[in-house]
């Protein structure tokens, strides 16, 4: 079973930015298309964006443009760079395989004040 532990979060004001990572446990990262996922509270899990083995990416409507995805491979580990943050964007983020997930990691937590 890969584990992954997200890390980067905090308190930022709206337009700031912030860059979330993402470790897995094993190199069978390396192999999966990743995702990054974001639950606010009193909603459902939402997915946020995704890059693929080969580095191809694609993001949710309300991101693009503003947030981006990358890996690397070498480190098992995954980013979401995350520019113009706005209130809308608090959640706690997680990152997984964009399908058949892992076990879900804790998050890390972002809140944008206004």
């Amino acid at each position: 079973q890969v584990q992954l532990v997200e890390s980067g979060g905090g308190l930022v004001q709206a337009g700031a930015s912030l860059r979330l990572s993402c470790a897995a446990s094993r190199s069978s990262f390396v192999s999966n298309t990743m995702g990054w996922f974001r639950q606010a509270p009193g909603k459902q899990r939402e997915w946020v964006a995704l890059i693929t083995s080969g580095g191809s990416t694609n993001y949710a409507d309300s991101v693009k443009g503003r947030f981006t995805i990358s890996r690397d491979n070498a480190k098992n580990t995954v980013y979401l760079q995350m520019n113009s943050l706005k209130p809308e964007d608090t959640a706690v983020y997680y990152c997984n395989r964009n399908a058949e997930f892992w076990a879900w990691g804790q998050g890390t937590q972002v809140t944008v004040s206004s």
